[in-house]
């Protein structure tokens, strides 16, 4: 495993291949970031301050070198929310939403820190196949309907010419965008797309809507380029602020960590390299802070321009500055050409996001995989589109769970048999834990078993505290009457837990099993055990 600490990596990375994909990740940035910006309603600027922070500071400190980070669509979608309920706090003609956004943004940093600190980076691990299908499927939607809103003229959706103008250019520039890659894998393809149509508008007078009629269109003057700058958000300190911005905040950090860490995660495999998911959300978090203070729209890792960065050659942490440094050139000597680019282009660009980013192999799995696992697929999808993404993926990790924990709990099985004694024997199979103990009870006889019982564990598992109390119940059910029980392979662990172990329970150092039971209070239930015997 290589250093995180290079900034150039050893495993199959150079310089110049960190340079030059550096060049194009830059490149394929700026479409995104100002399309992200109109998605949650702020200006450009705020995208490109935004994409540029992220992108370097992440690209520094971050634990997955050869990741990009930047303005997204999964926290863009929030965001619109955010900035509108803000500005109506603010009062009518205000702009106040964009400064809670600032401070929501100071949140977030320090919530994405404190789950680095705490090392909760590792539970990315318990999202299964399905809840990431259904992430991306239903984000893929959000995106799709908040363009919907770009047809819209004062809230009124367009006709005649101006619509079939707006729908002629977004089929244009998806239309270079799905060419361009084929003749040239390598190829801009964003940035081709929307400089051409961009020409195609101002060399034909087309009458449409750009980036500066549109911020003009809802109260700006226009893209003033700079360097981000210092202040600190201007919002009331109150307790209303507080329980208006944190809920937005523990949203949209728990969208950029799980995003982060799936794209972490994917660009692990396509190395074949391990990053730290810990480290990175401290860099996550220090990243949207900084925003905070610098008026930068905040973000998160992005799945696409990574997998572009690794694609194009880019390893190191060098790739991700470059990328970086070239999005703040474009920020200081471009931003007059950034508001002549139709909305159409950046419309277009997003519709090529979505259709790429939509997991269309959804529809070839609905037969083969379990009808459980494409439930949750669907529930993701649909609570990312209702709600967010943050309670449709925490959502669908529970009913996961929940559904892999009752296939399990129907695998217990008792094989029965009496020997030439005449004493029974109950061989358990499969697991024994909360959810089975149910079914483990009521595989016994006790009234009309003989006198003498052995339940043999070797084929089954002791999991957790439910399933000792299953244990000590069906042992006091055979107890009651008369009856002597013996249990057999139960692990040193097991055996402690169990009430009147040393009559009970049948111990064989070399063929019994060693593992753990999961219980809390460890201790005390066996101090618990010990004062009943007493």
């Amino acid at each position: 495993m290589e250093s995180n600490d290079s900034f150039v990596s050893h495993s199959g990375g150079s310089i110049q291949g960190d340079v030059f994909s550096g060049l194009t990740v830059a490149l394929a940035l700026v479409p995104e970031a100002v399309a992200f910006s109109f998605v949650a309603g702020v200006s450009p600027m705020i995208g490109l301050f935004g994409a540029f922070m992220m992108c370097f500071i992440t690209a520094v400190l971050g634990g997955r070198p050869g990741m990009i980070s930047g303005a997204t669509g999964a926290m863009a979608v929030v965001m619109v929310n955010l900035v509108m309920e803000g500005n109506a706090l603010g009062g009518a003609g205000s702009h106040a939403g964009l400064q809670y956004l600032f401070c929501t943004l100071l949140l977030v940093g320090v919530f994405q820190s404190l789950a680095g600190i705490f090392r909760l980076g590792k539970f990315i691990r318990m999202v299964p196949r399905s809840v990431m299908m259904g992430f991306v499927n239903g984000l893929a939607i959000v995106i799709f309907l908040s363009q919907l809103k770009m047809f819209q003229s004062g809230g009124v959706w367009m006709q005649g010419m101006p619509l079939w103008t707006m729908v002629g250019l977004v089929a244009l520039t998806m239309a270079i965008l799905l060419v361009v890659p084929r003749i040239y894998s390598k190829a801009p393809g964003a940035l081709i797309a929307i400089i051409s149509v961009s020409f195609l508008v101002i060399f034909f007078n087309i009458d449409t809507m750009t980036v500066l009629s549109f911020i003009q269109s809802n109260g700006g003057s226009g893209i003033e380029a700079g360097l981000p700058s210092f202040a600190v958000p201007s919002v009331p300190l109150t307790w209303e602020t507080l329980a208006f911005v944190t809920p937005y905040a523990l949203i949209l950090a728990a969208i950029g960590l799980i995003e982060s860490l799936m794209t972490l995660t994917l660009i692990d495999e396509l190395t074949e390299t391990h990053g730290s998911g810990n480290r990175e959300c401290v860099a996550q978090g220090i990243a949207n802070f900084v925003n905070g203070l610098f008026g930068g729209m905040g973000g998160c890792a992005m799945i696409g321009q990574s997998i572009i960065n690794i694609t194009s050659g880019g390893r190191g942490r060098l790739s991700g500055i470059v990328a970086a440094s070239a999005l703040l050139f474009f920020i200081l000597f471009t931003s007059q050409y950034i508001e002549k680019i139709p909305i159409a282009a950046l419309v277009g660009v997003m519709f090529i996001v979505v259709i790429k980013t939509f997991a269309w192999s959804t529809f070839k799995i609905v037969n083969k995989v379990p009808k459980g696992d494409f439930m949750v697929i669907v529930l993701v999808t649909v609570l990312t589109v209702k709600y967010d993404l943050a309670i449709a993926v925490i959502c669908g990790v529970v009913i996961s769970a929940l559904i892999f924990a009752w296939e399990n709990a129907l695998r217990i099985r008792a094989r029965k048999m009496v020997d030439e004694r005449g004493i029974k024997h109950y061989q358990i199979y499969g697991p024994l834990f909360f959810a089975s103990t149910t079914l483990f009870l009521s595989k016994f006889d006790v009234k009309n078993d003989p006198p003498e019982v052995i339940i043999d564990f070797a084929d089954s598992r002791i999991m957790d505290q439910s399933a000792i109390e299953a244990v000590n119940k069906i042992a006091e059910r055979y107890q009651r009457v008369g009856k002597t029980i013996h249990l057999l392979h139960l692990s040193k662990d097991s055996v402690g837990l169990i009430r009147k172990a040393e009559e009970i329970c049948v111990v064989n150092v070399l063929e019994d099993p060693d593992y753990f039971v999961s219980i809390d209070n460890y201790h005390q239930y066996l101090e618990n055990l010990e004062f009943e015997a007493l």
